[in-house]
Parts: C-alpha cells; structure tokens; sequence
C-alpha cells in the first residue's frame, strides 16, 4: 500500500516512538523508509563578529544532534528489518523541510511524532506536525506522546 515511508525526528522520545510505528508499517507493507531531520540553518539574528561565530558553532551542535537522533531512529528501524536511508535536511521551517523531502524522495506517506501542546505553549512554540497536516498532499500519520 506504501511505498516509501518519511520519518521526521527531532530527538524525542515522541519521535521515537513514531519510528516504532513507521517500521511497523514499513515491514508490513514492504516499504522503503527515509529519516530525517531537519536543521534551521540561520537562527540567529544580529551583526557583528560574535554573530558568525555562535552561528558557526550553533550549526555544529545541530547537526551533532541531528546525527544522534537520526541514528538512534536508524537503530530502531534495523532491529526491525527495515532499513532506512537518512539525511540531514536545512529549511527555515521543519514542516517546509518535511514537505520538501517528501517530495525529493518520492514519500508517499509521512510518519511522525506531535508532542501535544496546548494553549500558550502551542501558540508560542507551534506545532510541526499541524503545519505538516495543513499543508501536505500525502497522507500524515501522527502519533501522539
């Protein structure tokens, strides 16, 4: 039924256990699963010599985070046999970087996690996966912490 699952993580355990669930979809259906995370490459905001510094260093944590968390997917999804392609994706927003990679690999299904937000903390956080809802022509299956 699916052909190529995408999995977005950030590191949580949210997320994780939406790799649980995708690769339990991707053994049943036989499908190809790609994980990735998404990395806002310019952050900061501001001049100077300090700016280009913090970014520099910035960008090295992140895709330090981003290697761990998409290994620890990677982990899971192997023990399951299935056997994923990964990447690193930069975009301003994460749900632009989702749709954008669920278009380049050809995904015909996005599986991720929603960390449930309520109230002020939705509306100054806001939600990926509600843009990613909003916003997407593949079907989205959200999974809940």
């Amino acid at each position: 039924m699916f052909k190529h699952i995408l999995i977005p993580v950030d590191g949580s355990e949210t997320a994780q256990k939406a790799v649980e669930k995708a690769a339990g979809l991707a053994k049943a259906f036989g499908s190809a699963a790609t994980v990735i995370y998404v990395i806002d490459p310019y952050p900061f905001t501001g001049l100077g010599s300090d700016f280009a510094y913090g970014q520099a260093e910035y960008l090295s944590a992140a895709t330090a985070e981003a290697e761990q968390a998409i290994q620890a997917a990677k982990q899971l999804l192997e023990q399951s046999g299935v056997v994923p392609q990964t990447r690193v994706v930069e975009e301003h927003a994460a749900w632009r970087g989702i749709l954008e990679a669920a278009k380049t690999t050809g995904a015909d299904l996005i599986v991720m996690g929603s960390h449930g937000r309520h109230g002020i903390e939705k509306i100054v956080l806001g939600s990926v996966a509600q843009r990613v809802l909003s916003h997407s022509h593949l079907p989205v299956f959200v999974v809940r912490d």
